[in-house]
């Protein structure tokens, strides 16, 4: 129950007086909203912690597509490491323009380093992705491993 909405007896109107429980919970109130105060502050003072990227993952009979926007970072920025089973995708974004803080109206594009790392539902081959970057669009082609495939050797007598 809310502490504002329960009446209080004549004496604790008078005297300003609360009961226990009230007291915690109007304590908890205080430091719930001091911690939100504290992030409300420090939100732009975050710049150690890598963002993550938002991304598309789906199929094609052949192949795993994973697909993420990368607007304004160079291909040289970028770095994927690809594994049978796991690709992590990290890069920076580097801000050239010099703007007091002060002068911002809206502050929403994220500058700084970023990394995404993804589970793949199935075995690819590392080896022969391709990656393509077409207006800050970047798209990771991910052979699947075909373990259908089968092979007839021949045996050779020496």
């Amino acid at each position: 129950m809310n502490i504002k909405n329960k009446k209080r007896s004549f004496f604790e109107r008078l005297t300003g007086s609360m009961r226990a429980d009230e007291e915690y919970e109007e304590e908890e109130i205080k430091k719930i909203s001091v911690k939100e105060d504290k992030r409300e502050d420090n939100w732009m003072e975050e710049e150690n912690e890598e963002a993550e990227l938002a991304v598309d993952v789906y199929q094609t009979p052949m192949d795993i597509i994973v697909q993420t926007m990368v607007a304004g970072v160079k291909p040289e920025d970028l770095e994927l490491t690809i594994a049978r089973d796991i690709i992590t995708i990290r890069g920076k974004r580097e801000e050239n323009r010099k703007i007091d803080e002060g002068n911002y109206f809206t502050k929403e594009l994220y500058w700084g380093s970023f990394s995404r790392t993804i589970l793949l539902p199935q075995e690819i081959e590392p080896e022969e992705t391709e990656a393509t970057e077409k207006h800050g669009l970047l798209t990771i082609k991910l052979p699947k491993i075909d373990k259908e495939k089968k092979t007839n050797v021949k045996v050779k007598s020496i």
